[in-house]
């Protein structure tokens, strides 16, 4: 089942004028739901770009991106705010946790802006941090603030899991290991997660990989050959 569409999407600054540029050109590709996708390009080849408009954290300058049937491009902000909110977890490189809030409280603060959230216990099990639950994350490793992120993620429930270089804070180890709680969240619950890096190794798992260069796609293809996520050489 077609989850995201994604047709001829652009963004342009300085549309029209001799300084334009074109960070993402007519991009399009479409998922299915519950794949477990990486985006992989160098620095500067638009996959930031195109991250923060599949989040809906900006506005195209031009095409199409559907989710679940509603062309999500032509939103406006209120309503970007709402996909937001409601349909996108976010997973980013140096976690963002509130220091203030154990790991539990975190993933409450989450599933309170949420229409129909996960328990959020039974999601910080699922992340093996149920014993750390009254932790705060000063008192946590980068490993298990990116779990607890991650289950801030996963507990809203949301359509698309969007992780910006998840493991670019962490040692090969703990970074392996995240990959692999990413990948069993995407098939225990259906999720379409997008992993946008840099990092080559981490493609090697991916069901589907979307290479991108100078803001268009370069390659698409589904990953015959996946390895394990724990096999990932770092």
């Amino acid at each position: 089942m077609k989850q995201i569409e994604v047709r001829n999407l652009s963004k342009i600054y300085n549309e029209g004028e001799q300084n334009e540029v074109k960070a993402l050109n007519d991009v399009s590709f479409e998922l299915e739901e519950g794949e477990f996708v990486v985006i992989l390009g160098a620095s500067g080849a638009g996959k930031s770009t195109l991250l923060n408009l599949l989040g809906g954290m900006d506005n195209s300058t031009r095409g199409e991106y559907i989710v679940g049937g509603t062309d999500v491009a032509k939103y406006s902000s209120k309503q970007f705010g709402s996909f937001r909110r409601k349909d996108i977890g976010f997973v980013f490189q140096f976690y963002n946790l509130m220091p203030n809030l154990t790991a539990l409280e975190n993933i409450e603060l989450a599933a309170a802006v949420a229409d129909n959230p996960f328990d959020s216990r039974e999601i910080l099990k699922k992340v093996g941090l149920e014993k750390r639950a009254n932790n705060f994350p000063s008192q946590l490793s980068g490993g298990e603030q990116q779990r607890v992120a991650i289950a801030r993620a996963i507990v809203k429930n949301p359509k698309l899991l969007l992780c910006d270089e998840p493991t670019g804070a962490l040692d090969s180890k703990t970074g392996a290991s995240i990959i692999k709680l990413l990948y069993d969240v995407a098939n225990d619950y259906k999720k379409t997660v997008i992993i946008v890096t840099h990092n080559a190794n981490i493609s090697e798992c991916a069901e589907r990989l979307i290479r991108i260069k100078d803001g268009q796609i370069a390659s698409n293809e589904i990953v015959t050959n996946r390895i394990k996520p724990e096999e990932v050489k770092w």
